[in-house]
């Protein structure tokens, strides 16, 4: 007795853990999920993991109206692993016919314990010669789309097996939650296609192959002209201006000219001017040699020529200090940077991407902006549009980020049409990065995997709805009046704890109310935070 429970627990601690088998199989799917919407690939590696990690053989996604002569009533298989093309070919079904029907028409998932001994099995697409001689189970659940039925994914699995039929239940209701919502987007996709081929060919074109290229998700008219306008200059060397309200995206298109442009295969540099010290500047842009200064004890190479034969990015241009700006021109001017300590000339070939979302027109009048240096930058100026100028775009843009903070969070959360409804209706002055930091908090935050409207008002609150795109208008209007007073003493420290707290933290739009540059204001915080 004791030689057989050892040998009974030897076997037992040998078993796979199914629950990280569970983990690896739909960790996996969301991964394809962040990398493609396709589809095609995304169901078709979802079934063949599903059969190797877990034993669920046979997977088949049934879909309805896949031919345009059908009226509703009929489904097919539309994708499967394991089955034969004339398999595939038989896997036809009416509503309320066999198992696969019944689910079409009940919305309910059914189990059969045992397919020979239930009369509703049809065995329609694999004959019972061609599966194993055991007692096979057959499990189908339900596949909805906006709350309507619109298919079934079904599997084969052995009835006896150490795992609980239950938990093969779970996961598939999971993966045919998430089968459903990717069918969603793709059917707002195809039906936006549509609506733009009615009103302009040229555009669609150009949503069918750069928004799929650049991975920029949304069709409007305003996202896809500055597309088209971006690809109409990749291939040549001049100097391009990205404009544009902040979060709305300038990176991602700085990326996509990039892309579209012959320096594809070099560096892409990205230098965010906001963010580095008065005193670092020449140093991180132009690199400095060893000696230059205290502390300069190796040479380092400067951004510019981490960039050579490719692109920088210069990111929030209408932060950089007017010395640097003197010397940011000599190098636009003559394609040479000479490091911080050095006497040598060194040419270059970049490709220079700006960007802001400052007036540097108004900068200039004010003269916190060099206008030769504007003038040079402003050889081709392209207008992001904002995400209000965009609407139409909001629907895919949330199911999209949806996605991706399902995959970086291990959950399976999903909106209701009513919930998506509601988000197309809200303000997001943030635009798209508002937008994403949203969607990730609602995930984060959701007590259930459906979310309904009454949960994205509770999880958002009225942030969102309250704030107007118009805020920032009023506080660029006073700029010239506030801006003259430039003393450090010129606001008080409760002044600008309020801004603080009234902009989320944020120094640039806290910067931006009280008539300051960024680094006017940061250097006043600093001088409270010191004491």
């Amino acid at each position: 007795m004791d030689q057989d429970a050892n040998q009974k627990s030897e076997i037992i601690s040998t078993e796979p853990s199914w629950n990280e088998q569970e983990r690896l199989l739909l960790g996996e799917v969301m991964r394809l999920v962040g990398q493609s919407l396709s589809s095609d690939i995304v169901f078709r590696e979802m079934l063949h993991l599903a059969s190797e990690l877990l034993g669920l053989n046979r997977g088949r996604v049934v879909l309805k109206q896949l031919h345009p002569d059908e009226d509703g009533n009929v489904a097919r298989i539309a994708y499967a692993y394991g089955l034969t093309r004339s398999e595939i070919g038989r896997g036809v079904y009416k509503v309320g016919e066999g198992i696969t029907g019944a689910v079409l028409a009940t919305g309910q998932a059914i189990i059969v314990q045992n397919i020979d001994a239930d009369p509703r099995f049809l065995g329609r697409a694999v004959s019972r010669a061609d599966l194993p001689q055991e007692t096979v189970a057959f499990i189908a659940v339900p596949i909805e789309v906006n709350k309507r039925v619109e298919g079934v994914l079904a599997v084969h699995r052995i009835r006896r097996r150490n795992r609980l039929i239950s938990d093969d239940v779970s996961v598939l209701k999971m993966l045919a939650t998430l089968t459903g919502q990717l069918l969603q987007l793709q059917g707002l996709v195809e039906e936006k296609t549509r609506s733009l081929e009615a009103r302009n060919e040229i555009l669609t074109n150009a949503l069918e192959s750069s928004t799929a290229r650049y991975g920029i998700v949304g069709q409007s008219p305003a996202l896809l002209k500055a597309i088209a306008d971006l690809e109409r200059v990749s291939t040549s060397t001049a100097i391009v201006l990205l404009l544009g309200e902040s979060g709305s995206g300038k990176e991602l298109f700085a990326r996509a000219l990039h892309m579209a442009s012959p320096r594809r295969d070099s560096p892409f540099v990205k230098v965010n001017c906001a963010a580095i010290p008065e005193s670092l500047f020449e140093s991180e842009l132009f690199g400095h040699e060893r000696g230059a200064f205290t502390g300069a004890n190796t040479t380092r190479v400067g951004w510019f020529e981490q960039a050579n034969h490719g692109t920088i990015f210069l990111d929030e241009i209408g932060e950089m200090p007017l010395l640097m700006q003197t010397k940011l021109l000599r190098t636009l001017q003559e394609g040479t940077i000479v490091r911080l300590g050095g006497k040598k000339e060194i040419s270059l070939n970049v490709r220079v991407v700006a960007a802001t979302n400052r007036d540097l027109q108004h900068e200039v009048e004010l003269g916190n902006f060099r206008e030769d240096l504007f003038y040079r930058l402003n050889v081709v100026p392209i207008q992001l549009p904002s995400l209000e100028e965009r609407r139409e775009d909001i629907r895919a843009l949330a199911l999209h980020f949806l996605n991706r903070a399902n995959q970086a969070n291990e959950r399976n959360v999903y909106f209701s049409p009513d919930a998506l409804d509601h988000l197309e209706s809200m303000d997001w002055p943030g635009n798209i990065r508002e937008l994403s930091n949203a969607i990730e908090r609602i995930v984060l935050l959701a007590e259930q995997q459906s979310v309904g409207v009454r949960d994205v008002i509770r999880l958002l609150g009225k942030a969102s709805k309250s704030r107007k795109k118009s805020v920032l208008q009023p506080v660029m209007k006073e700029q010239p009046l506030i801006r003259e007073y430039l003393k450090a003493e010129s606001h008080d420290a409760e002044s600008l704890v309020q801004a603080m707290q009234r902009f989320g933290n944020n120094q640039s739009r806290a910067a931006q109310s009280l008539g300051l540059t960024l680094r006017q204001f940061r250097y006043r915080w600093q001088k409270i935070i010191n004491g």
